[in-house]
């Protein structure tokens, strides 16, 4: 069989085997023009690379294997998010009660931002299982998630609009969404990569704050590419208490700023107009984590403006500022004196 053939068999496989689980090889043997002996071998072929499991002999039922791949295309005019969850997804996947949830959430969210905020015409959506992990890629062909945030509140450029929009509660349309999807969904997995507008944030279990760098694709509009492990222990609930006043009231009072998003490649964080843009809006929370990780140095202007301004204008804000280098926490400390 050739690889080509066996690979457009395997895109999908998956929704094909939960359709037609027991006639899958006539199905697909008229489907691509191939007797049921040939259709059989390949099926053989998917059955031992672990993409199906074939039950009996005679009249055999098939079901998917611990390999799983679903994609789709949508138009974005009058898609409802939760209808493709439930038709297209969730029925091929085999997953634990809480990696489920976080996945209908995460899956969800994105097509919904997709809908409401991309102004693109499609969104391409794939979602795939393998022995260890879940992946979830979502893409549209609009104008860039960080292009709509900075023209809607005239930031000078994407980074600066990425910087706003990690610290949650950032919405362009106010009447309909909180701002606090995308923040939390980039929180569910262990790995979230966006690419927008030339530039890709990656946020990782391992290095939290994320990091920015430049995109070698040029693509319209935003992609999302997140993974979990399938037996991650992670729940719902333990994502909103981490940003929550606590366990018994879940309002989105905490939030955490990854300070080398606040500067330019090849620029210090010296000036209080640095300052003044991550403390944008910090108000609306009670506790901050500032995460200063890879942040080396600051200027005495900035630290003033951050630390000492800024507390005494917003009093009821906790700063908590972490991984701080031994330059960065003496200038705060000679700030704070």
């Amino acid at each position: 069989m050739a690889k080509v053939q066996l690979q457009v068999l395997k895109s999908g496989i998956t929704s094909a085997a939960v359709a037609h689980p027991q006639r899958l090889c006539a199905m697909l043997a008229e489907q691509h023009g191939v007797s049921h002996s040939t259709m059989g071998k390949w099926l053989r072929l998917l059955i031992d690379e672990g993409w199906l499991v074939r039950e009996g002999t005679s009249r055999p039922v098939y079901r998917p294997g611990l390999w799983r791949d679903v994609s789709r295309s949508y138009a974005l005019a009058g898609l409802d998010e939760q209808t493709p969850w439930e038709r297209d997804f969730a029925p091929c996947f085999s997953l634990s009660p809480n990696v489920t949830r976080l996945a209908h959430y995460a899956f969800t969210e994105l097509l919904n931002n997709a809908v409401d905020h991309s102004g693109g015409s499609r969104v391409s959506v794939s979602m795939r299982q393998n022995r260890t992990h879940l992946h979830l890629l979502m893409r549209d062909d609009g104008c860039g998630v960080l292009e709509r945030i900075r023209t809607a509140f005239q930031i000078d450029n994407p980074q600066l609009a990425l910087l706003e929009l990690s610290k949650g509660k950032l919405t362009t349309q106010p009447d309909f969404h909180t701002g606090r999807g995308l923040f939390f969904t980039s929180r569910l997995f262990e790995v979230f990569d966006l690419y927008a507008n030339g530039l890709t944030y990656q946020r990782n279990d391992w290095k939290r704050g994320g990091w920015l760098k430049a995109s070698p694709a040029q693509a319209p509009g935003t992609a999302i590419f997140m993974s979990l492990s399938l037996n991650s222990p992670r729940t719902l609930e333990e994502v909103f208490v981490a940003h929550a006043k606590g366990a018994d009231d879940l309002s989105f009072s905490r939030t955490e700023v990854a300070m080398r998003l606040a500067h330019a490649e090849g620029e210090k964080l010296e000036s209080r107009g640095q300052a003044k843009r991550i403390a944008a809006r910090l108000e609306s929370f009670d506790s901050v984590d500032l995460d200063f990780e890879g942040v080396d140095v600051i200027g005495q202007a900035f630290a003033d403006e951050l630390f000492r301004v800024f507390p005494r204008r917003s009093p009821q804000v906790q700063l908590n500022p972490r991984n701080m280098s031994s330059a960065v926490a003496a200038m705060v400390a000679q700030t704070l004196e």
